[in-house]
């Protein structure tokens, strides 16, 4: 029993002595885990490799590399709306009938494609917007069918409907414009389908400015003739100052920029007897813009504020820069926007065809002879 004794105090102290360098460790029994000599091992290493870093965005554009253009690499445009913040919109193509939306940061998307007929002259010819697109999303065009030419009316996500049918189609003249006077009339210029007698012809919708009142697919009222004796239909805008709106339009002698004023006065702005393709006009600050398609020129027919008579020739303050363009328009900025038809004028480039800011340092049209030196 003695020998026993000492040994058992050797091993309390050596016991001691351990736990000493170690620190004191307590065990849970509870979650212990059964001791095995069998290797422990780990989770497989993972056969997919790990995901590539983010690309850095890309600039603008992306495929189609045209420079100083909101949009480039379309086709032959006709209708052009500028969107509210002055860098995007909607713009046609007249021969595939597409509608796209475009911005100066973005792709193109796709909004619309409308079966047109595009032999001729004809196919998408212009687009406008509702008065309270914001609330009811219907878009209008005036577009060529086998049989005739016509505006119909398209709601977002349905199929489009007739507003206007059997303006006569020709082999030529079938062009024509759109636009809002007030909110429930929309005027529709239509060309002379090739016959300047059915332009004089009051039976007949060709060669005239239509008023439609209240727009709409169910019992429509009888359209109203505003003007006859177009030509060729080029352009419609419109002077919100005084209320007058301005027609292009180009005749057997010439092409000619015709007035209507609020009172329904028509008179002649100015003659072109030498036939420079008149096409798409703006006003802005008493002066009304003009695209020429042929000449590849937008010239500005600057009028006197207290009379509306011309003060002078009409200045080019565009000429040849990305070449043939028909839409014009003002964007909410004051700047001043084309579209250009150089596919279809034989003349494409290699960006063709493109929207373009007519100033593209910004600031607008100058409002003065003396700015724009």
């Amino acid at each position: 029993m003695s020998l026993r004794r000492p040994m058992r105090g050797v091993l309390v102290l050596l016991c001691a002595a351990l736990l000493g360098v170690s620190g004191c460790a307590r065990f849970n029994d509870d979650v212990a885990q059964p001791f095995t000599t069998e290797p422990q091992a780990g989770p497989p290493p993972s056969s997919e490799p790990p995901p590539p870093p983010p690309l850095p965005a890309q600039p603008f554009p992306k495929v189609c590399a045209a420079k100083g253009v909101m949009q480039g690499c379309l086709e032959s445009t006709s209708g052009l709306i500028m969107g509210p913040d002055s860098k995007s919109a909607l713009v046609a193509e007249r021969l595939t009938g597409a509608v796209k939306e475009i911005a100066t940061n973005a792709e193109p998307k796709v909004k619309v494609v409308i079966p047109v007929d595009p032999s001729g002259d004809g196919g998408l010819m212009d687009i406008v917007l509702s008065p309270t697109y914001e609330q009811d999303r219907l878009m209008y065009a005036y577009i060529s069918t086998p049989s005739d030419n016509r505006v119909i009316r398209i709601a977002d996500g349905d199929v489009p409907k007739p507003i206007l049918t059997g303006i006569p189609k020709g082999a030529t003249g079938n062009m024509g414009a759109l636009m809002f006077t007030s909110p429930t009339t929309l005027e529709v210029l239509t060309g002379d389908a090739g016959d300047p007698a059915q332009a004089a012809d009051p039976g007949s919708l060709a060669g005239k400015l239509i008023r439609i009142e209240q727009p709409t697919t169910v019992n429509q009222a009888p359209p109203t003739t505003a003007l006859s004796g177009i030509g060729s239909a080029g352009g419609l805008c419109r002077d919100d100052a005084d209320g007058s709106q301005y027609v292009t339009d180009r005749t057997p002698n010439g092409d000619r920029l015709q007035r209507i004023t609020k009172d329904s006065v028509v008179s002649t702005v100015w003659t072109w007897p030498d036939k420079p393709g008149i096409a798409g006009c703006v006003v802005t600050d008493g002066t009304v813009l003009v695209n020429m398609v042929t000449t590849k020129q937008t010239v500005a027919v600057r009028l006197a504020p207290d009379t509306g008579a011309v003060t002078g020739n009409p200045e080019v303050i565009r000429q040849d820069t990305h070449g043939h363009a028909w839409a014009l328009q003002l964007s909410p900025d004051g700047n001043v926007w084309g579209g250009t038809v150089n596919k279809t004028s034989g003349d494409a480039d290699k960006f063709d065809d493109v929207v373009f800011p007519l100033f593209p340092q910004g600031g607008g049209f100058p409002r003065s002879n003396a700015e724009n030196t």
